[in-house]
C-alpha cells in the first residue's frame, strides 16, 4: 500500500481526514518555495524570523588600534610586576641568610650549657622567636648592596660605546700634558729631594786649603751640592749653549763680561735649571736650586789647577734679554750664575753674583781688552717645549 493511500485516524467523531494528492515534483517544488520564503525573509528583515536574522547578521567594524600610553601602561604594568618580584626574591634571600645565621647561632647556643630560663606563658612570644636583622647586618647589607650598584654601573659604563674613545682622549691628554710640562714637573721634584742628596765630599771647608787642584775645570757650589764641570771652548748664541750645557756648565762670554776666573771682570757662567726630558745630557737640572743661594754663601770655580773661592753678594731677576745686567764695571774679579726662573720654564733669569775672595783679588789679572763682537741679543734658557717644536717658536 502507497502512503498516500493511508488513511489517517483523527479521533473526530466526524470522520476520517483524507490526505492531499501528492506527486513527487510538487514535493520538490514545495521544498525549494520554503528555503525561498526563508531567504527572503532574511533578506528583507522578517521580523517574524527573528533567530535565523540574528544567525545571519553580519556587522563590520574598523580595525583596533593600540595607542602609544596604552602601551606605555602595558610596560609600566610589566616593569611594575618585574620589580615587585624582584624585591621580594632579594628581600627572601637576604632572610633566608639571616634566617641561616640565626640557625647556626641557635646550634652553638644548643652547644653550649645555659641558665634554665623562666617558662614563658603559653601564647607569649619571646624577641628571639622574631627574626630580626642587627644593626652590623644590616650595614653590612647596604655595603654590599653598594658595591653591587658600583659594579653593575662600571660594567654598563665600560661597556657603553662611548667609554673607550673618553678615556682614549684621557690618556692622549694626559700624556701630551706630560709631553708639554714635564720639565716641571721633574725640576720641582728635583728641586724637594736633591738636599737629602748632598755628598759630604763636596763640601769644602777651608777656602784657603790647597789651592792646587786637578786640571778638570769645576764648579763646585756644596750649598745645593752641585759638582759640575765648566765648559769654557763655547761661543754666546744659543744653539752652542745648550749644545755645550749638555756637558756641565756653559762659559757665556759676550763683550765686557767676558773675563775669566783670576781676571778682573765678570765670568758668566750659564746652566739649567730644568729641560725637557727628550733632551740628552746629564745635566738638565743642575741649576734647580740656584735661587736657595744667599749673601755670604761660598762656592768654588777649578781652573787651570787653581781653586778660586767666591762668596755670594747678590742675586736679582731679570728678563731673558737684557744682557746688559751682564755688562758693568768693576775692579774686581766676580762671577755671574745664569739659570731660568722659575722652575720649568724660561720666562725670566736668575742671576747670582759673587766676588772672589780665594786666591788673594788684588793679585787678579787685567781684563781681556779685545773680546770680538757677539750678536747675542738673549741670555741661554732651555730646549722649545713640544708645542714649540710643532708649531714653532
Amino acid at each position: 500500500m502507497r502512503p498516500d493511500d493511508r488513511q489517517i485516524q483523527s479521533g473526530d467523531p466526524r470522520g476520517q481526514i483524507q490526505p492531499p494528492a501528492r506527486s513527487h515534483d510538487g514535493a520538490q517544488e514545495a521544498v525549494a518555495n520554503i528555503a525561498r520564503d526563508q531567504i527572503d525573509s532574511i533578506y528583507a528583515g522578517d521580523p517574524q524570523q527573528p533567530s535565523e536574522q540574528d544567525a545571519y547578521h553580519r556587522t563590520h567594524q574598523p580595525a583596533h588600534s593600540i595607542q602609544a600610553n596604552q602601551w606605555q601602561q602595558y610596560h609600566s604594568a610589566w616593569q611594575n610586576y618585574y620589580q615587585k618580584y624582584y624585591e621580594r626574591y632579594y628581600v627572601g634571600a637576604v632572610q633566608q641568610a639571616h634566617n641561616a645565621y640565626q640557625s647556626k647561632v641557635s646550634e652553638l647556643q644548643q652547644a653550649t650549657p645555659e641558665p634554665e630560663a623562666t617558662p614563658q606563658p603559653i601564647g607569649s612570644h619571646s624577641a628571639a622567636a622574631e627574626p630580626t636583622i642587627g644593626r652590623d647586618e644590616a650595614m653590612y647589607d647596604l655595603r654590599s648592596q653598594l658595591i653591587d650598584k658600583l659594579q653593575t654601573s662600571g660594567k654598563k659604563v665600560r661597556r657603553s660605546r662611548h667609554f673607550i674613545p673618553i678615556v682614549s682622549a684621557l690618556i692622549v691628554l694626559l700624556l701630551f700634558s706630560f709631553l708639554q710640562y714635564n720639565r716641571v714637573i721633574i725640576s720641582n721634584v728635583k728641586a724637594y729631594v736633591t738636599p737629602g742628596e748632598i755628598d759630604p765630599q763636596n763640601i769644602v771647608v777651608d777656602p784657603n786649603a790647597s789651592l792646587q787642584v786637578p786640571d778638570d775645570p769645576l764648579l763646585i757650589i756644596p750649598k745645593i751640592n752641585v759638582n759640575v764641570p765648566v765648559v769654557y771652548d763655547t761661543k754666546p748664541d744659543q744653539a752652542s749653549q745648550l749644545k755645550a750645557m749638555e756637558n756641565g756648565v756653559a762659559y757665556f762670554g759676550i763683550p765686557g763680561a767676558d773675563s775669566k776666573p783670576g781676571q778682573i771682570g765678570n765670568t758668566v757662567i750659564s746652566g739649567h735649571s730644568s729641560n725637557d726630558f727628550i733632551d740628552s745630557g746629564n745635566y738638565k737640572f743642575v741649576f734647580a736650586l740656584l735661587e736657595r743661594l744667599k749673601k755670604g754663601d761660598i762656592f768654588y770655580l777649578h781652573y787651570n789647577g787653581i781653586r778660586y773661592t767666591y762668596s755670594v753678594t747678590g742675586t736679582r731677576v731679570v728678563k731673558p734679554n737684557d744682557v746688559q745686567a751682564l755688562v758693568y764695571e768693576t775692579d774686581k774679579p766676580v762671577v755671574t750664575l745664569i739659570t731660568c726662573t722659575p722652575l720649568g720654564t724660561a720666562l725670566n733669569r736668575l742671576l747670582v753674583t759673587a766676588e772672589q775672595v780665594s786666591p788673594n783679588p788684588a793679585a787678579a789679572s787685567a781684563a781681556p781688552t779685545d773680546s770680538g763682537e757677539s750678536d747675542e741679543a738673549v741670555m741661554p734658557g732651555n730646549s722649545p717645549t713640544i708645542l714649540e717644536r710643532i708649531f714653532g717658536g
